[in-house]
């Protein structure tokens, strides 16, 4: 399963936006038959890496259950300037 950039709603701070993100892609791997424990990787892009603390405290807490997926982790303009991070995922079914 291949997901595009996924992200939050724009006027919610780093760490909604980050939860927001990761409950969309939840989601939309249901949708497909498949879950967050098969995630293989994924793709964290940023803002601002100053927001990394805030946002990996979400991640590290979303993935408290399961193995978490291999990850990077850059800076980037994203799509709107209210957006504050976008990720993409890989998984299996």
């Amino acid at each position: 399963i291949y997901l595009s950039g996924q992200v939050g709603n724009a006027d919610e701070d780093i760490s909604a936006q980050t939860l927001t993100t990761l409950e969309k892609i939840k989601a939309l791997l249901e949708e497909v038959g498949s879950d967050k424990s098969k995630i293989l990787s994924a793709t964290v892009w940023l803002k601002d890496m100053s927001d990394f603390d805030a946002m990996n405290a979400v991640w590290e807490k979303w993935f408290s259950d399961v193995v978490p997926p291999a990850r990077a982790c850059g800076e980037s303009a994203l799509a709107s300037p209210d957006l504050l991070v976008e990720i993409t995922v890989i998984a299996a079914v």
